[in-house]
């Protein structure tokens, strides 16, 4: 279950959405256009199969895939890579029709290195392929569509384990959200579209610092 939020002058409307159900999603994104007379930026970050790590005693998470449970793949197909296609497919007439926008994936060196499990490295490489392949249809009608790989992020649940953790170089979730309006100010956005960016690295290209005022290391395919 997600809350999409939409800013709309000084405040937030925020909107329930479980992104399971395709009408949920359709009648949330047409309520944006419709009262935001468009819609100029979208940022896929929903994600399934994260859900019951522990089954019957058991973390599953780091399990081989022939130990795996296959609702995971599932979730993490239909939660995850639909819900980031599905929610671009309403988004992106309202910024054809503009000849502009910015949507975004939010997704994970596992696409590029074993990181967990077979099902959450060929995901996050699907979306990333996802995001290559929308940018060339994309391109000619002036709408951006990039990949954006956030570090050690410090949600609710990674500071529940911070004694185990070592967050030197983490991230505060506020940071990803200055990475992406760095990317919707920016004139010039297109030159990244089809590609993947690290939080970190657009910040170095940006000079935006985290709320903290410090700027992370960006981490590389060797860090993670």
């Amino acid at each position: 279950m997600v809350h999409p939020s939409i800013r709309t002058s000084r405040h937030i409307t925020a909107i329930r959405c479980d992104h399971w159900l395709d009408a949920e999603v359709t009648a949330a994104l047409e309520r944006v256009a419709r009262e935001t007379h468009g819609i100029g930026i979208l940022v896929n970050n929903v994600w399934g199969g994260y859900e019951r790590m522990v089954e019957d005693g058991a973390f599953t998470w780091g399990k081989p895939f022939w130990e795996q449970p296959l609702w995971r793949w599932d979730a993490m197909f239909s939660a995850g890579v639909r819900a980031h296609y599905q929610a671009s497919q309403l988004a992106a007439p309202t910024m054809v029709a503009r000849r502009r926008g910015l949507i975004v994936n939010i997704s994970h060196w596992a696409a590029q290195k074993h990181i967990g499990n077979v099902a959450y490295g060929v995901s996050k490489a699907a979306t990333d392929k996802m995001v290559a392949d929308m940018a060339i249809e994309l391109r000619s009608h002036g709408v951006t569509v990039v990949s954006l790989y956030p570090g050690m992020v410090r949600t609710e649940k990674v500071m529940e384990a911070a004694a185990w953790l070592d967050l030197t170089n983490s991230e505060s979730p506020e940071f990803i959200g200055r990475a992406v309006a760095a990317l919707a100010a920016d004139p010039d956005v297109m030159r990244h579209t089809g590609r993947v960016l690290v939080a970190a690295s657009v910040a170095a290209e940006y000079g935006f610092t985290d709320i903290d005022g410090r700027t992370p290391r960006p981490l590389t395919l060797a860090d993670v």
